[in-house]
């Protein structure tokens, strides 16, 4: 080996490293540095800058400009306009369904019925809500046929041309009634269709041994989400035979897994393209015109865009439950409180949704944030002839809170005690049990009380 070669070769050694010398091909290795463990806690403002510093929304510019693009915003070339006709009956069978007339109409490009949809049924919990009823409609505002359009007027036109014979049935809109064994039943046998129970202790002992026993009925009304932009999609077919739809959905894998079920198709072929949504509130969890959209879109071969107007909103997308509520509570003179019993009754309006979800919640946080040894829960969820309840801010907690705190306020009257120091006296600390056993941490629900009537000077109030 001539010394070229073997100079080409020679090395030396580093810290126990071997680095290559004079020309070798070997890559370069750094000398290696001794670290300490990185400190548990980090240093203020050092590796989090951005806690307790002001930032900007990356999208408050577009939006206070007006170029934020919403789903009315887009179009695509060749785009059709989708409406929804929808039953003038609460209750009613579809004796039949005539679209040969609107079809007719000049700038009408497809129709589409219940029996068109290859499985006509869908839900959250329960598959039990058609995407258009064929057969029955169950509350006011169900959709029967939906019509595309070169123009929305033209859409609009053509519901008027489509014609529906029905045959009326006894409805029943009070969910205490429709739990009567005569009510007139929308699925099934029954109109009950979730309940939950949580018992704890003996609350009928605790009411024996109570000094005082207050009962009352509180009641929560419907409340439709309102949001500025309303439910809003467009469908396309891709040359692949793929489906692309473009969505307010606010929860666009669910939407998905329901594409999939009532178009009979893989999941893999659906993509749902979430935009950017002007507003949920819970009400846009759920799919509803979608699978319309894409099988009109499939007939006309054509993109085709579908924006509910408001009436459509009130008329057919989800509300928050309304709930009735039976309280009957055993106390101590001096305010400590023994036993309490809840009965939720939940109108779940036409369809389940998220009802058997909300009333599970409901259920759970009925008794309040208070140390109750003795409880008994009973939450019914019911079928009636209105407009389909569903999520929405905190679906479930919002009534009971209503009830329970309501509640609290007329036992410290009976009682003649401070509404607050009634709280205090009974309030969940640490490792106290909820009403299902769990055990509590970080509670700071006496903190929070005390925090908030210092700032709101109760006390001095109070005088």
């Amino acid at each position: 080996m001539s010394k070229k070669a073997k100079s080409a070769t020679k090395t030396e050694t580093i810290d126990g490293l071997k680095t290559a010398a004079e020309g070798a091909q070997l890559p370069s290795v750094s000398r290696i540095e001794e670290h300490s463990l990185l400190p548990l806690t980090p240093d203020a403002n050092k590796q989090t800058p951005a806690v307790g510093q002001r930032t900007t929304r990356y999208d408050a510019r577009p939006h206070l400009t007006g170029q934020t693009m919403y789903i009315d915003d887009m179009t695509f070339p060749n785009m059709l306009h989708m409406k929804i006709l929808r039953s003038q009956h609460a209750h009613a069978k579809i004796l039949s369904i005539d679209v040969s007339e609107a079809e007719k109409m000049p700038g009408v490009v497809a129709t589409l019925t219940g029996r068109e949809i290859p499985v006509n049924s869908y839900g959250p919990s329960y598959q039990d809500q058609p995407v258009i009823a064929d057969d029955r409609v169950r509350h006011h505002g169900d959709p029967v046929a939906a019509v595309a359009a070169e123009t929305e007027q033209l859409a609009k036109d053509a519901l008027e041309k489509i014609k529906v014979e029905y045959e009326p049935i006894p409805a029943v809109f009070d969910p205490l009634e429709a739990m009567e064994e005569g009510s007139p039943k929308l699925h099934g046998e029954t109109n009950v269709y979730a309940s939950k129970v949580i018992k704890k202790g003996d609350a009928e002992q605790a009411f024996k041994d109570a000094d005082l026993v207050l009962e009352k009925r509180f009641s929560t009304q419907m409340v439709e989400h309102v949001p500025m932009e309303p439910h809003a999609s467009i469908a396309m077919w891709e040359a692949d035979g793929n489906l692309k739809v473009y969505s307010s959905l606010g929860r666009i894998t669910l939407g998905r897994a329901d594409m999939a079920r009532t178009l009979n198709m893989p999941m893999s072929r659906i993509r749902i393209i979430a935009t950017i949504v002007g507003g949920n509130f819970g009400g846009k969890n759920e799919i509803t015109s979608e699978p319309i959209l894409a099988l009109l879109s499939r007939k006309a071969g054509r993109p085709v865009k579908g924006v509910y107007t408001r009436e459509d909103e009130f008329m057919s997308s989800t509300t928050r439950h309304p709930f009735i509520m039976d309280y009957k509570t055993g106390v101590t003179k001096d305010g400590r409180i023994l036993g309490r019993t809840v009965r939720i009754v939940c109108d779940g309006g036409a369809y389940c949704s998220w009802s058997e979800t909300t009333l599970g919640k409901g259920a759970i946080l009925s008794v309040g944030p208070y140390n109750i040894d003795n409880i008994h829960v009973e939450a019914h969820a019911v079928y009636t002839n209105k407009t389909m309840t569903g999520a929405m801010r905190g679906f479930g907690a919002p009534q009971v809170c209503f009830a329970y705190e309501s509640h609290m306020d007329d036992i410290a009257h009976e009682l003649g005690l401070d509404p607050l120091e009634f709280r205090m006296m009974n309030a969940f600390g640490e490792e106290s049990p909820s009403p299902t056993g769990q055990v509590l941490e970080s509670v700071v629900v006496r903190e929070s009380l005390e925090t908030a009537s210092e700032r709101f000077g109760w006390k001095e109030w109070q005088k």
